[in-house]
Formats: structure tokens, C-alpha cells, sequence
């Protein structure tokens, strides 16, 4: 079947496997067809980069267990991966030469980003052109908003408009912490969305939505940054993710990927679009 929208999703911080968005798109899948729309015409591509950091952070751990007596193992490796995986994904290196080791990372989580749009452009879309939703989990967000920033001061002429998000009509940004990356910049600028080169005909239903659980402590509004933020953002939407064990603690900011009232959400948007 021709496609008739496509599907950007990235996970963000901690331990995640390559099928980590399968049960969002089941989710939405199913909430499209019961709003009586044919799934099929979504074509949806996941963006997985855990695996760039997670052989160093697991040899620390096995070393750092082994040798001494720790407490929290189950916290400790938690933390070590959510903390470990910011820290790592830096645009500026620390020392005086631009390109070195410190930018490797964030070049490398990128190129999985642009690896993603390039499969999802010349596989399911056979070369043409669709409406783009980028969906971002956490510090998939912070990834993402990065990703397209640097596409929109320094395109790539190599790649297609659609390779260069120039389609990219939806931004879902779900248990965001973009507002933490923030703090250190005299001056904060977004991305510029909807982007400047958006087909004029996909402008009015384009929307920049970001989700947040009120007890998901790494969930952030983001229209509070600043005026420019505000501007862009369309709608920092409250919702309640997560079942009756999990929905009221910290635990829901991994609870969005599996919840129906989010599929439900998200499913009302790509709607929007078809």
C-alpha cells in the first residue's frame, strides 16, 4: 500500500532494545483503525543508538561491581546509564580542537538519525515525498531537536528535502527533559518549526506537542523556557500514563511507550495528517 505519512521515533535515555517502539506502534496502530483508517498508510522507522554506549558502561559496571562492595546495584546501574548516556552526548569537545574524541558520540547518534530518514525515504516511501512525524522519547528529544538544528543551519545538499526533515510536520516530544540542557547558554534558541521549507499546504495542521506525566519527574513543559519556545511549541499536554503500580510514581517515564490513552493521543494527531 502507498504510504501516506511517515514515522520518526527515537528513545532516549537508559537501557533500551531495538525493538524498544514496537509496542507504541501497535498501540497507534490499533487506534487508527478503530477511527477507521488503514495503519498501512503509516510507514514507521525507529531510531536505536543504546548500543554505542552501552559496551563501555557495561565493562565499568562489571569492574566496578567485582571490585568493590556496592549497595543499589539495580539504582546504581540505572543511574549509571541515564547519567552516563547525557554526559557522553556533547556537540562541543573539551578541549581546544574541534572533531575529536568528545563529538564522536553525538556524530555517531546522528548519523543513526540520518541512517533512519535514508532508509525510511528509499524503503517504504519508494523516493516520494510524505508529511514527517518525529517522535521522541526523554533525551530522544534533546537528540532530536539537535539532529534538526543542524540540518536547518547546515543542510546537507547530498540528501533529499524530505532526508532533510524539510517534511517534518509533527514533533512529539513525550517525557521531555529538553529545559535541563538548557541552563549553561547565554541565549536559547529552538528549532524553527514548522520548518521555513514545509510544503505551504501541510502548515496549518502542523503541530509541535510535547507530553508530560505530572509525576514523571524527568518530564518537562517546554513553552516555560522562554518566548521563543512558546512560539513554537504549540501545547505542553498533562496526561496520565502507566497502570495503577506505576502511573503515580517517578516509574511512569517509562510508561508512555505501552499506555492506550497516549496511542490514543498520538493516533488523534497522525489522523490530523492523512
Amino acid at each position: 500500500m502507498k504510504k501516506e505519512l511517515a514515522c520518526l521515533v527515537i528513545h532516549g535515555i537508559g537501557r533500551q532494545e531495538p525493538d524498544f517502539a514496537n509496542d507504541l506502534i501497535t498501540g497507534v496502530s490499533r487506534q487508527l483503525q478503530k477511527s477507521g483508517r488503514d495503519p498501512e498508510a503509516v510507514a514507521w522507522q525507529s531510531v536505536y543508538w543504546d548500543d554505542i554506549l552501552r559496551p563501555a558502561q557495561d565493562a565499568y559496571l562489571q569492574a566496578a561491581y567485582a571490585e568493590a562492595d556496592l549497595n543499589a546495584h539495580g539504582l546504581r546501574t540505572l543511574l549509571l546509564n541515564a547519567l552516563g548516556d547525557a554526559a557522553s552526548y556533547r556537540q562541543l569537545p573539551s578541549g581546544r580542537s574541534r572533531g575529536g574524541e568528545e563529538t564522536l558520540t553525538y556524530r555517531r547518534i546522528h548519523e543513526r538519525v540520518k541512517d533512519a530518514l535514508i532508509t525510511l525515504y528509499h524503503g517504504p516511501l519508494q523516493d516520494r515525498p510524505v508529511p514527517l512525524v518525529a517522535l521522541a522519547h526523554s533525551f530522544g528529544g534533546h537528540i532530536l531537536s539537535n539532529y534538526i538544528w543542524d540540518r536547518q543551519q547546515r543542510p546537507d545538499k547530498r540528501l533529499s528535502s524530505f532526508e532533510r526533515m524539510n517534511w517534518l510536520s509533527g514533533f512529539i516530544t513525550f517525557g521531555c527533559n529538553i529545559p535541563l540542557f538548557t541552563f549553561a547558554c547565554t541565549e536559547v534558541v529552538p528549532i524553527r518549526f514548522p520548518p521555513p521549507r514545509l510544503p505551504a499546504r501541510l502548515n496549518p495542521n502542523a503541530r509541535w506537542l510535547n507530553f508530560f506525566d505530572p509525576d514523571d519527574v524527568l518530564a518537562w513543559p517546554l513553552r516555560p523556557i522562554n518566548a521563543a519556545y512558546a512560539d513554537v511549541v504549540d501545547s505542553d499536554e498533562r496526561i496520565h500514563v502507566g497502570g495503577p503500580v506505576t502511573g503515580w510514581t517517578p516509574a511512569s517515564h517509562l510508561a508512555y511507550w505501552s499506555d492506550k490513552r497516549f496511542a490514543k493521543q498520538i493516533a488523534k494527531f497522525l489522523d490530523s495528517l492523512l
